[in-house]
């Protein structure tokens, strides 16, 4: 009650404020129908002038202009789009009630063309998160986020990790992308990677998943999907003279790795300047797994060194993860400054960085029953990024709108291992320098066409070092690199159109040509390698085309053809390490693009206000896919590795991959507050091997999903969840995965195996006053022992999971 009084008087403040201001100004205040709460970054859309607006984190907006509309269009994530005369607004004194909406059918995306549209009139199937998903599900890392939409599969080699899969890809054949800039380096590889927890969940205004190839918008690497993240923007005073302020703090506790985390943002601005800043800690101690499911799981071992000695001892509590613990801190800074009614100049900093954090799974790593390794760690991951975007939204005739991004970012990460009684612990450390500048133009013609063109130039220079250290004496030598020194290179110039051959009918197509270069200079010092220096320039040219149709208002029909490629890269030339116990994987300079062929038909239909199901077919061709392949070194089909005689492997074009799949979901809104959500993914993937014959792809997940049953009613939801994942038996596990015994439970036959498990959750959220929220979860409620495909790191136990937020 006492929010509803507050939010009243606030809105009687701002009819009185701008009773006095002239016709030319429009003064508008968006609440949310039911609870009369203020609405932040509701898009209010003049389709004549061809302009988007938001409101401010009070929910206003004053556009200080002659509109040119007799109708807005007002859409918020969550709520029923709403369009408006303008002289309703000005009945109503400027105040807009928008009706939540469970099931709308548009939302607005940026993922597919890279500027604000609705999701309704793009090809393809994308899934938006935002803060209410991160409210109502608190992941603790930014994988965890994504994985809470049911459509991206995480697997975790260690705690401080997660790798999503989609679509059968995953790692360096998906694409990251932050405020609209190229997260993937040059040494993104093959192997399970875990830079998405770089980022912030609490920073992030929202996440989008474009499912399938986006290479014309975003370039190499994005065949299996593209993960555009958003993060907080700063919010300018809605009147000239005044200031607006607001901030959130957020404290976090988990039990099955007592996790304790806090995080404050801060907004101010005037009607010129706005500034946003956010600060996380996170502490994760060792993760305890759940109680019944296979012992295969457990952890029977710790090392420890005494008295210089490794001595393995038996895990007092071999539910226990250890170890497993890691701390991590993420800062970021933005600063907007309006110049002029057209330009727009905005200033991002961007920082991440974690403790020394153990890669678990090879503390699972057996060698005659017992430990293989002392120590395997990654050190410190950090990634730093200073942005600078221009906006510039004055007409012309080549382009509506326009904006500039120039992008430096500086990634740093290194690997610690040492084998058990072994003295000489190896230390390689990685650090690459990326800059990047893109341009990207939007421009319509009439009310049939939309033009978006622009170009993009990518620069990663990489810094690779190691050394060997005595830990018996202290001598420290220096050791071979993982990498080459080396520089990737990429430029591209791309042009995407979409054009409404009739109302229910609209058209999409695109291309784009890339240019990319690598230059590598190899230390033959510790490896016989016949090549000193390698230089590579290459293109690649790819395209989609795409169709949407609405019957009706509530039935969407998409199709789409579209090409996505991967230039190799750094790590797929010119690494040196060991993939499996007996190989070790060698430099290859002669390579080329691997190239995808993708096709997709999705449906998605509005039953009434209450169904909505929505279902998208595929099938992924990659051809010329980069594998590692057995080669030779000077004539060697084996060298000695790190004191083994290893099998010498190479990466190589030498694989075809296929991939097919389906994606469907329903949402079900009934009476009473009640919503029923489910998500449900079904992909299989073949890999042609060596000898031409075909083997399960890796990457391609079991089926998985997640269905939920939501409760609402004024300032409490409640949720009950289900996550779920399908079994991979022994024969259906790729070649590569059979080798990794001790990521998987044990079949009938002592064969390795990834059984199927399901997870439920109790969730619920307490708005205890208009400023303050509680969240309190209990996760994994029948305390199953369970382990993601593929991954090293069994899911957390039974926990309770409690946070407190105030806004203020």
């Amino acid at each position: 009650m006492n929010s509803i009084i507050k939010n009243m008087c606030l809105v009687l403040c701002w009819i009185f404020s701008t009773s006095s201001l002239t016709g030319q100004t429009l003064s508008i205040i968006i609440l949310d129908e039911k609870t009369n709460a203020p609405l932040p970054m509701v898009l209010v859309i003049d389709s004549v002038a061809s302009q988007v607006f938001e409101t401010n984190h009070e929910g206003i907006l004053l556009l200080q202009q002659t509109y040119p509309s007799q109708k807005l269009k007002i859409q918020y994530l969550g709520y029923n789009t709403r369009y408006i005369l303008i002289e309703e607004i000005k009945h109503f004194n400027g105040i807009i009630l928008l009706q939540p909406n469970a099931l709308s059918m548009e939302e607005v995306v940026i993922s597919a063309s890279r500027w604000n549209q609705s999701s309704a009139r793009a090809p393809y199937r994308i899934q938006t998160l935002n803060q209410k998903n991160l409210w109502m599900r608190q992941p603790q890392n930014a994988a965890d986020f994504l994985g809470a939409g049911g459509r991206v599969f995480i697997q975790k080699s260690q705690q401080g990790g997660g790798s999503p899969m989609i679509r059968g890809f995953a790692t360096n054949r998906l694409l990251y992308s932050v405020d609209g800039v190229r997260m993937n380096t040059a040494i993104f590889r093959s192997g399970n990677i875990q830079n998405v927890i770089n980022l912030d969940g609490f920073a992030l205004e929202k996440a989008e998943i474009l499912f399938g190839p986006g290479a014309v918008m975003y370039g190499s690497d994005a065949i299996g999907g593209v993960m555009a993240f958003q993060t907080l923007q700063p919010v300018l005073s809605s009147e000239a003279g005044k200031k607006s302020f607001g901030a959130q703090a957020v404290v976090r506790h988990a039990t099955a790795n007592q996790e304790l985390t806090g995080h404050l943002d801060v907004k101010a601005g005037t009607s010129r300047f706005g500034s946003v800043t956010s600060i996380t800690v996170n502490r994760f101690g060792d993760l305890r797994m759940g109680r019944h499911g296979p012992a295969d799981y457990l952890k029977p071992y710790l090392v420890k060194r005494v008295l210089n000695n490794d001595s393995i001892y038996p895990n007092p509590n071999p539910g226990i993860q250890t170890p497993s613990g890691y701390d991590q801190v993420n800062v970021m800074q933005k600063f907007l400054w309006k110049a002029t009614a057209y330009h727009t100049l905005e200033y991002g900093f961007h920082f991440s960085s974690t403790s020394t954090y153990d890669r678990y799974d090879r503390h699972i790593r057996y060698k005659s029953g017992l430990p293989r390794y002392a120590e395997w760690q990654y050190g410190p991951q950090s990634w730093m990024m200073h942005l600078v975007t221009w906006h510039n939204d004055r007409s012309t005739k080549c382009y509506d709108k326009m904006v500039l991004r120039a992008a430096y970012q500086r990634f740093g990460e290194s690997r610690i291992d040492r084998d058990i009684q072994d003295p000489i612990r190896h230390l390689r450390k990685e650090a690459v320098d990326a800059y990047s500048l893109n341009l990207d133009f939007y421009k319509e013609f009439g009310n049939a066409w939309v033009l978006t063109y622009g170009a993009e130039m990518v620069v990663n220079h990489v810094h690779s070092s190691g050394t060997n250290t005595n830990i018996l004496t202290n001598t420290i030598l220096t050791g071979p690199s993982r990498y080459p020194q080396a520089e990737w290179n990429t430029a591209a110039v791309f042009a995407s159109a979409q054009y409404k051959i009739r109302p229910e009918w609209t058209l999409h197509g695109g291309l784009r040509q890339t240019v990319y270069s690598l230059s590598a200079k190899f230390d033959t010092t510790f490896y016989p390698l016949p090549f000193t220096s390698s230089n590579t320039v290459k293109g690649a040219l790819t395209g989609n085309l795409g169709m949407v149709y609405r019957p009706a208002r509530k039935t969407i029909i998409q199709a789409s053809l579209s090409t996505g490629f991967r230039a190799p890269n750094v790590d797929d030339m010119g690494k040196v390490f060991d993939s499996t116990p007996g190989n070790v994987t060698v430099p290859n300079p002669d390579l080329r693009s691997e190239y995808a062929w993708n096709a997709e038909v999705g449906f998605t239909q509005l039953l009434g206000d209450w169904i909505r199901f929505d279902i998208s077919a595929y099938t992924t061709l990659l051809e010329r896919g980069l594998v590692r392949r057995p080669f030779t070194l000077n004539g060697q089909d084996s060298i000695f590795y790190n004191g083994v005689l290893s099998r010498v492997e190479a990466v190589q074009n030498a694989a075809f991959v296929k991939v097919n799949g389906i994606q469907m979901g329903i949402d079900i809104n009934l009476a009473k507050g009640l919503l029923i959500t489910s998500q449900y993914n079904v992909q299989s993937g073949t890999e042609e091997l060596e000898n031409g014959s075909l083997s399960t792809a890796r990457q391609a997940a079991p089926n998985f999903g997640m269905s939920q049953l939501t409760w609402r009613h004024e300032k409490v939801s409640v949720t009950l969840l289900c996550q779920y994942s399908g079994e991979k038996t022994f024969s259906e596990l790729a070649l590569e995965e059979q080798a990794k015994p001790e990521l998987y439970a044990k079949d009938v036959d002592g064969q390795p195996y990834s059984p199927s498990w399901a997870v439920w959750t109790l969730n619920a959220s307490w708005q205890v006053h208009s400023k303050v929220n509680l969240f309190t979860g209990l996760e994994n409620l029948t305390d199953v022992r369970y382990r993601p495909y593929s991954s090293g790191m069994a899911g957390a136990g039974r926990q309770l999971v409690a946070a407190l937020r105030v806004n203020w």
